[in-house]
């Protein structure tokens, strides 16, 4: 999360904590992140064959296994 930069000496900052309550009190506000989907994934016939999808997966976890083994062995820690 980015750090507040916004305050009332500094009125050009870009980041600003503001409250539910001050962002529903604005005009046209909307929190519908609707847009956020990925529209490739709407499209089933598009998607990949679970095979390929379960080996990603599985790519994926056996990575970040090895990178947390990584940082074990930096912390001076086995398995």
């Amino acid at each position: 999360m980015p750090t507040e930069t916004y305050s009332e000496s500094n009125p050009e900052g870009r980041w600003r904590k503001l409250t539910y309550e001050e962002l529903i009190a604005r005009d046209k506000t909307n929190l519908d992140i609707f847009w956020l989907k990925d529209k490739s994934l709407a499209d089933l016939d598009n998607l990949p064959d679970p095979d390929e999808l379960a080996e990603e997966i599985i790519d994926d976890v056996e990575a970040a296994l090895d990178g947390f083994s990584g940082i074990m062995g930096i912390l001076g820690k086995s398995q």
